[in-house]
């Protein structure tokens, strides 16, 4: 028997009323609270500058593999019509609060405080405070975005008017950054498949569209002059790590996990965490059969698979037998190395974690209504909104303050000035790719000068973790990285520009610099010229990126303008229905 979803207001996917707004409007207050003081939050992969340039180093990075394709394009786009610092207070904004509404209005309940179970549980959860931390804003707009996908996933095979729309927006939005669109990809294939109204042209339409949105990092990925492959190193470097007693399955089992302990939570570490994740663990549980009821047993079946695939995923680093098959793929497969860090692809799982949880305490509330009186099940349901905050308090106020907006120097703004009169290859120094600054009061961010300055900069792409080296993939920067090893000017690599930051790491030795001209010298950053530089020959730059970019923008135009359409057709036949209507009356 075919089942159909039930419309908006009923346990299949409901209306949310102004309880959740208000919900997300708070969570995304209180986390974002240092974000009231002008500035930018500049920490490891989060760096926003007042105006990004749009370069086709930018759109197609040359030897670099994409993996900030197409982010670095779009903030750029957006900084044409926004400045930086609101354009990061607008992003970061909206990933809190689309989030949060997003598990509302997903959950299958006409409980209003099961919604806000479900929106605290999605928005404060140990993988968005980490990610934050570590400054992956793009992987966390594909996880606001994963909602609303599934969502509309659910209103196509119920045959909703412009659901299909919705869910190409959602996978829009998700395809900013490689893993978000590989997770969206994923996701719409699992979902879209099936027996339903339209099902054939619904699926391959979603599917399609989705790979499309994709194209720019695909297409920019199998042009670039890089192999693909990663150093296995970054395996162990990145594999999921232990946050307290109960090991590192345990921490991702709670969504936690994360490579980095300079991007964890301290409360992570308290004794009773494990307790509370088995806690939730058990709740959900009690969700499940819940969730089969009042949605079709395949599609949740399809979400479950989803979910505990991807917690596996995360895990390959930590569980003995995948270890070296996870290095083998990395090491020999091009883009296996976006398996490395898995702790990032546990979306699916965060997000079947706070349905089945809300889920799940609605149903513990109903037997505890029935069995003793309402206030007990009520305070059941209160004590399940919180329990997230209680275990994680400290990603309250930008993560217990470590989120600070700080000014750039006005040197940034000289020297991109500078730059962009006589445009060349700019080489930055210290060589490494995560600097330290005094005036960003000593927090890691990745080197601003390949996004401030409107040329190609190179950096080195090495990773250093924890005292691990991992490898980059960029061939230039292996170059300039070799010179630098053997004492050799770093005139050699031909570079038209040398910038010497003022960070932390080791001083600049002055044979590094010979042959060089002082051209600007101020309180944070030295420009030097190489006046024995020439033109290179004008690239070849490869005309499939491009028109991977253009029809990627055609598809978010088109989606963009059919929903405006259809507003639009609404209003105007609202308006002529409404005099006929009143004369009826």
């Amino acid at each position: 028997m075919r089942v159909r979803l039930r419309r908006a207001g009923s346990p299949g996917v409901g209306g949310s009323g102004w309880v959740p707004h208000l919900v997300a409007v708070a969570v995304t207050a209180v986390v974002l609270a240092p974000l009231a003081r002008p500035g930018y939050v500049l920490r490891y992969d989060m760096l926003f500058v007042p105006s990004q340039a749009l370069s086709w180093e930018v759109i197609a990075p040359a030897t670099a593999l994409p993996r900030a394709v197409p982010q670095d394009a779009v903030v750029a786009l957006a900084n044409q019509l926004v400045p930086g610092w609101l354009l990061q207070r607008l992003v970061l904004v909206a990933i809190l609060y689309f989030a949060a509404l997003g598990a509302a209005r997903l959950v299958p309940t006409r409980r209003t405080a099961v919604r806000v179970v479900a929106a605290l549980g999605y928005a404060w959860t140990p993988y968005l405070a980490e990610r934050l931390l570590i400054g992956q804003w793009g992987l966390l707009v594909a996880y606001a975005a994963l909602p609303w996908l599934v969502r509309a996933a659910l209103g196509v095979r119920a045959g909703e008017r412009g659901a299909l729309r919705r869910l190409l927006l959602a996978a829009a939005v998700s395809a900013i950054t490689p893993t978000g669109g590989l997770l969206a990809l994923v996701t719409v294939a699992a979902l879209m498949i099936g027996r339903y109204p339209g099902a054939a042209r619904s699926a391959s339409a979603a599917t399609g569209v989705t790979l499309l949105l994709n194209a720019p990092w695909l297409v920019a990925g199998f042009t670039s002059a890089g192999d693909g492959r990663s150093d296995p190193a970054g395996v162990a470097a990145f594999a999921a790590r232990a946050e307290n007693w109960a090991g590192p399955l345990v921490a991702l089992a709670g969504t936690g996990g994360i490579w980095s302990g300079q991007a964890t939570p301290a409360s992570r570490a308290g004794l009773l965490v494990p307790l509370a994740t088995v806690l939730l663990l058990a709740i959900a549980g009690c969700g499940v059969p819940m969730l089969r009821r009042r949605w079709p047993g395949p599609l949740v079946g399809r979400l479950g698979l989803l979910a505990v695939g991807s917690w596996l995923v995360a895990a390959l680093g930590v569980l003995p037998g995948a270890v070296a098959l996870l290095g083998w793929l990395v090491a020999n497969v091009p883009g296996a190395g976006l398996l490395r860090d898995g702790q990032k692809l546990l979306v699916p799982y965060a997000l079947m974690l706070a349905i089945t949880v809300a889920l799940g305490a609605e149903r513990l509330a109903e037997l505890l209504t029935a069995r003793f009186d309402v206030p007990t099940g009520r305070v059941l349901l209160v004590g399940a909104a919180l329990l997230p905050v209680a275990v994680l308090p400290d990603l309250a106020y930008g993560g217990a303050g470590r989120l600070r907006p700080v000014a750039w120097p006005a040197d940034w703004a000289t020297v991109a000035r500078l730059v962009d009169e006589r445009p060349g290859e700019v080489v930055s120094l210290p060589f490494q790719e995560y600097q330290s600054y005094a005036w960003n009061a000593g927090q890691v961010v990745i080197d601003p000068a390949p996004r401030y300055l409107g040329v190609p900069v190179l950096i080195d792409d090495t990773l250093r973790v924890d005292g691990t080296a991992v490898a980059g993939e960029d061939p230039r920067a292996a170059r300039v990285r070799e010179l630098l090893a053997a004492g050799e000017p770093v005139a050699a690599a031909d570079p038209r520009w040398v910038l010497v930051q003022r960070a932390a790491g080791p001083p600049v030795d002055p044979v590094t610099l010979a042959g060089l001209r002082l051209t600007y010298a101020g309180s944070e950053l030295t420009l030097y010229e190489n006046p024995a530089w020439r033109p290179p020959p004008a690239p070849a730059r490869p005309g499939p990126v491009g028109l991977a970019h253009l029809l990627a923008a055609t598809a978010v135009l088109a989606i963009g303008f059919s929903g405006a359409a259809r507003r639009c057709y609404r209003v105007v036949a609202s308006r002529h229905a409404s005099p006929a209507e009143g004369e009826g009356g």
